[in-house]
């Protein structure tokens, strides 16, 4: 079996030797990069499986790649910070990072996050009764995990579409926070609402007309979120 390649970029090389040592304990081959340029050439030459990226470094700092590379690859994206700021969270995965992890952290910790991100990744095999989901505008292919709208092809990063999925194959019903979480991220992120709320309001910037009066994705208050079955 071909080993997955992640990228570490860190510009401190203590957390770099920690990271290579964890990952590849666990059969993961390891890239490393001190800063962002660096991080940007690595991605585009050696394409990995994964990066994991400090938001601090010099010239060019993680906002700034991930928001480079979610200009044309869907590569898996973890952040890395020393600081807890809840608007750091909500900006790395706006620009369109899939997970964020805040300094120290434990190698369990890690390892885990890093599984969770490969396999939302890989493509499933699992295919549901009905080949297709339409409302209006919208098709969900599920065979080739394609969506459109107006037969316009919408590129979505593969935890995007697996949110998308998972609200079309219970359309018409209210899927709460918990269900969504457990079904898309895992059972470790239960807690991590903001990462609804910052993925919801992604997939409605890329479907919607108006992210203000969605007619596809609907907030439920306090519960969680519905696709509907009609306009």
């Amino acid at each position: 079996m071909t080993k997955k390649r992640i990228l570490v970029v860190d510009d401190e090389l203590g957390i770099i030797k920690f990271l290579r040592a964890r990952l590849e304990a666990r059969g993961y081959e390891v890239l490393t990069a001190v800063d962002g340029a660096g991080a940007l050439q690595t991605v585009e030459m050696e394409l990995p499986d994964l990066v994991i990226m400090d938001i601090t470094m010099p010239k060019i700092d993680g906002f700034e790649v991930c928001h480079r590379i979610r200009e044309w690859s869907q590569i898996p994206i973890i952040m890395l910070s020393a600081r807890g700021d809840e608007s750091d969270k909500v900006k790395c995965l706006d620009l369109g990072a899939d997970d964020y992890i805040t300094k120290p952290f434990g190698a369990n910790e890690l390892t885990a996050r890093v599984q969770a991100a490969l396999r939302r990744n890989e493509k499933t095999t699992y295919l549901p009764g009905q080949p297709s989901f339409t409302i209006g505008d919208l098709l969900i292919n599920f065979s080739k995990h394609q969506v459109t709208i107006a037969d316009k092809e919408i590129k979505l990063t593969p935890t995007e579409y697996n949110l998308l999925q998972e609200l079309a194959l219970n359309a018409g019903k209210v899927l709460t926070y918990t269900h969504l979480l457990n079904k898309v991220w895992g059972p470790d992120y239960r807690d991590e609402k903001e990462y609804l709320h910052v993925f919801v309001g992604r997939l409605r910037a890329k479907l919607e007309l108006n992210i203000n009066d969605p007619k596809y994705i609907i907030t439920v208050p306090r519960v969680g979120y519905i696709l509907q079955t009609s306009e």
